[in-house]
């Protein structure tokens, strides 16, 4: 199964979070699931960090490339289908990032590792 990374998701594997749920560490663990990060996360994280929003162990750049590796994640680029689909979702979601993964999760029909629940107003089955 091919499953995306909401970015509180990724942070909190890649951590070690208590936060995370049993369900959402096995789908994680198993060496049968694709596990996808989005350029999204990416920008997000970035973003969140430059503005002091953020704290890491290490620069964006490293922490997140150190991960993808370490947790062999595949990373889902940001096509201009996805961000264009962003203009027609309701908004339910305020978030630009979460909306742009919200976008991907549809057009990709990929499920979406994550513990919000305004993700089940757009259809995305969200797996927690």
């Amino acid at each position: 199964m091919r499953v995306l990374l909401d970015t509180h998701a990724f942070l909190w594997l890649v951590t070690d979070d208590s936060r995370l749920s049993r369900k959402s560490r096995s789908v994680f663990l198993d060496d049968c699931n694709d596990i996808l990060i989005s350029a999204v996360t990416g920008f997000e994280i970035a973003v969140k960090y430059s503005l002091g929003k953020l704290g890491l162990s290490q620069r964006p750049d490293l922490f997140i490339a150190e991960r993808i590796e370490a947790n062999a994640l595949t990373v889902l680029p940001l096509a201009m289908g996805h961000a264009i689909a962003v203009g027609s979702l309701p908004f339910h979601h305020r978030d630009p990032f979460d909306r742009l993964l919200i976008a991907q999760a549809l057009i990709e029909r990929i499920p979406v590792l994550s513990n919000d629940k305004v993700f089940n107003a757009y259809g995305v089955k969200r797996i927690w």
